[in-house]
């Protein structure tokens, strides 16, 4: 039979099917459940939580359809085994049988019957009663031999029906999976787009193609761990406002967040002198600022976590950094707790992924 979906991947590929537009299940959707699902996200924040909880569950269908298809194999090769066996009682059936074929093909081809001709004519001695013995005996070989038969063609018929339903059910558990995928990337991709679109609309510059840079999008950032600091592709890297600068997908999506309410609070973006740096800026940067710049390689720099700020924000406890100081963090920056005293440091700030990952 056709394995069951477990309940929580059901619910999950009914919701994201009932958030794509024109879809029958939005239709059939009460009113007020429709003004649930259709809101769409008003801000990156909500928009990166979204394109990260489609990537985790289309993770996690992808991950059902790869243990499916595990299961599939175990099944198969488990059915595989049986019908081996059922070849190998078939043959032993064929070695018992032979025999007794033998004897009754001898029996019926001597043309006066043999031992059996005094019982045919009435007479009776010692070899009619031993021929007769031999027949009873033949006769019930053949009644177990025929049992056997039938026992065996049964049980070849059971193994070949549990075959194909095994199959049929395999196929179709793996096309409705499938589809489910399918409608997962195909939420996933939308709300990139829609990422997309509200990053051109902030400023963000944009490649040939009028797209950002793949970067931009927040679920690469669980592959971060694959590069070294200061090693990261800049295909992995989203661009900022502020021409020349770029962080890692989730910071990047922050730091343009926190910049629209710098701006509106301030009158102006923040200013930004440096960035995501590569492991040979780091090394220009240690050698030219002795005391003042972390180890290559060690630098949240070069995690594309971390920026150095201007415009005010650089002095310590003017209003640009006490505003920054009281609302970085419903973004996801901070002001490290070493920034404050050694070195000191108040134009260097970091996002905090654990934080970020909360909002």
């Amino acid at each position: 039979m056709p394995p069951r979906r477990s309940a929580g991947l059901i619910a999950v590929v009914a919701t994201l099917t009932s958030l794509l537009p024109g879809s029958a299940v939005a239709q059939r959707a009460p009113a007020e459940v429709q003004t649930v699902v259709a809101a769409d996200p008003v801000n990156l924040t909500e928009l990166r939580r979204e394109a990260e909880k489609a990537a985790k569950d289309l993770e996690a269908a992808t991950k059902a359809l790869e243990q499916r298809r595990t299961q599939i194999r175990n099944s198969e090769k488990e059915l595989s085994a049986k019908l081996r066996e059922l070849q190998v009682a078939e043959r032993a059936f064929a070695q018992v049988r032979q025999p007794l074929s033998d004897l009754v093909g001898i029996l019926y081809q001597q043309p006066s019957g043999g031992d059996l001709a005094g019982f045919l004519s009435g007479e009776s001695n010692a070899d009619t009663l031993r021929a007769m013995a031999g027949l009873t005996q033949i006769v019930a070989e053949r009644d177990r031999i025929l049992e056997d038969s039938s026992r065996l063609q049964l049980e070849r018929e059971r193994l070949a029906g549990e075959a194909q339903e095994l199959r049929a059910g395999n196929l179709l558990a793996e096309a409705q999976m499938g589809a489910e995928i399918g409608t997962l990337r195909a939420r996933s991709q939308k709300i990139v787009q829609s990422l997309t679109k509200a990053l051109v609309k902030l400023g963000v510059k944009i490649d040939k193609k009028g797209r950002p840079a793949a970067g931009c999008d927040p679920t690469r950032a669980t592959s971060m761990s694959e590069f070294p600091n200061g090693l990261i592709p800049q295909a992995y890297l989203c661009p900022l406002q502020q021409s020349g600068n770029q962080l890692r997908g989730d910071a990047a999506l922050a730091f343009i967040s926190l910049n629209e309410a710098y701006k509106r609070q301030f009158g102006k973006p923040m200013c930004v002198t440096d960035s995501y740096r590569s492991l040979a800026e780091q090394q220009s940067v240690y050698y030219r600022r002795p005391g003042l710049a972390a180890v290559p390689g060690r630098s949240n720099h070069g995690l594309g976590l971390a920026v150095d700020l201007c415009g005010g924000v650089e002095r310590f406890r003017s209003a640009e950094f006490n505003w920054l100081e009281a609302n970085g963090k419903k973004y996801g920056w901070i002001h490290p707790k070493w920034a404050y005293v050694s070195p000191f440091e108040p134009w260097h700030w970091e996002y905090d992924p654990e934080i970020g990952s909360l909002l």
